[in-house]
């Protein structure tokens, strides 16, 4: 960024593993982001429906039962999707996903962080409180809090259409982790039944172009389970 010293990334231990699971969205998140990069790396799927993230040997090596984690060359263990974001842009800075300047970094990390915890975050209460497979991931469920998240979806679905009826990507003028972030909540809608609404024109058309990029389509869940 301008002002700071460049970031030596040949320096930087590399990453070598990816703890991933194939269904969840915020492994997707860190797919699509190394996908974009142009990034490949070994990956072990966890099936989270299984438990296999409370393991614990799946805890003791991350401290935690979140998952994805990322293995680095030197033994240290990232969870987080946004850190293991952060640790990549450095490792690989093009393209350039989380901003060139510290400005634009702060825009596209404030629309990032809407999209998840305005969209991603209850799109993924109303799924873990409602349905009931859920309950191997979710004790206890509590419908009332599914239902009370739903019209948040709804809200954070005509806020996005309003903000792209103005700009080409959520976060400005391009593609950034921020679009990653949306559209990986727009797909997961899919576990509660909910589609784009008829109304959000300008969302429905950047979802239509983002799902065209080969990162985002080869990451899609609903294309893997149609094989």
């Amino acid at each position: 960024m301008a002002g700071e010293s460049p970031i030596d990334a040949t320096r930087l231990p590399a990453p070598v593993l990816l703890h991933d699971s194939a269904r969840a969205p915020n492994p997707r998140r860190v797919r699509i982001f190394m996908a974009e990069k142009g990034i490949t790396l070994p990956a072990r799927d966890l099936d989270i429906m299984a438990g296999a993230h409370f393991r614990p040997e799946y805890r003791a090596l991350t401290g935690t039962h979140h998952v994805p984690a990322l293995e680095l060359s030197d033994g240290t263990v990232l969870t987080e999707t946004v850190a293991i974001c952060r640790y990549l842009e450095a490792w690989r800075p093009e393209p350039n996903l989380m901003g060139r300047d510290p400005l634009e970094a702060a825009r596209i990390e404030m629309w990032q962080r809407r999209m998840e915890f305005q969209l991603l975050q209850p799109i993924a209460f109303v799924l873990r409180h409602s349905n009931p497979a859920m309950a191997v991931l979710e004790q206890p469920q509590i419908p009332q809090w599914a239902e009370a998240n739903r019209p948040r979806v709804a809200a954070a679905l005509a806020d996005l259409d309003a903000r792209l009826a103005g700009a080409p990507y959520v976060a400005g003028d391009r593609y950034t982790i921020a679009d990653i972030t949306a559209i990986v909540a727009v797909d997961f809608m899919r576990t509660i039944r909910q589609p784009i609404p008829e109304g959000c024109a300008a969302l429905a058309a950047w979802a239509a172009r983002i799902r065209a990029r080969p990162a985002v389509a080869a990451t899609d869940p609903a294309r893997r389970e149609a094989r």
